[in-house]
């Protein structure tokens, strides 16, 4: 198999789609582009390279089988190895984690608008809008509802690593760059999820980038 994804410092959908590799357990190569360069530019739209995706990333391949969008990365990994190593065992939490993993998938708009992924960047002081605030709110309600209902098992949202886990990765990356302040629970599942050996490794590359994207280095105040 082959992953190809986007830039680490600031591609929230490749950290979701490489974790969800790793999750699997099987073996991958891995390929970085710079999502904002030429090349990549150029490649994407090169005819029968890269066209599935619309060139956009992540994208699995796997033989002849080709898989776009993290979640549909997940989905397939979960098909081939089982899906209890993605999600949890219980009926209630599984319906839960689907549920959490849906909406991280297709809501908190206004979050990923003001505050983008940028593991490199320490922003203090911002002034949040709104909706952005409300988007927070959300997602701490549903952390401390996993955690209390089903996270007894260990440090994170239904005890063991899962697919829920994976794709709110990216969220605690967030909190930690624009220094959302948070309650005592959910700075210990952050703690956990930024010291998770998979989050190291990919955090420590994301240092390591020489790439830059200007317009997720710009911060907007509400």
């Amino acid at each position: 198999m082959k992953l190809i994804i986007g830039n680490k410092n600031y591609s929230s959908w490749s950290l979701r789609g490489w974790l969800a590799a790793k999750q699997s357990g099987l073996h991958f190569d891995e390929l970085t582009v710079h999502i904002d360069g030429d090349d990549w530019q150029a490649t994407k739209r090169t005819d029968g390279v890269f066209q599935p995706s619309a060139g956009k990333v992540p994208v699995l391949w796997d033989g002849e089988v080709v898989v776009w969008d993290s979640l549909a990365i997940l989905d397939y990994l979960a098909d081939k190895v089982g899906r209890d190593r993605f999600w949890p065992k219980d009926e209630a939490a599984r319906g839960m984690a689907r549920s959490m993993v849906a909406e991280m998938h297709s809501s908190y708009l206004d979050l990923r608008r003001q505050c983008p992924m940028n593991i490199r960047k320490r922003v203090n002081g911002l002034e949040l809008t709104d909706a952005t605030r409300a988007d927070i709110v959300r997602i701490l309600g549903l952390w401390a509802e996993a955690r209390a209902r089903f996270g007894k098992g260990g440090p994170f949202l239904f005890g063991t690593f899962c697919a829920a886990d994976i794709f709110y990765a990216p969220v605690v990356s967030r909190f930690l760059t624009y220094g959302i302040g948070v309650p005592g629970f959910a700075q210990a599942y952050m703690q956990a999820i930024w010291e998770h050996d998979w989050m190291q490794a990919w955090i420590g590359a994301a240092e390591e980038e020489r790439w830059v994207i200007e317009q997720f280095e710009v911060v907007e105040n509400a």
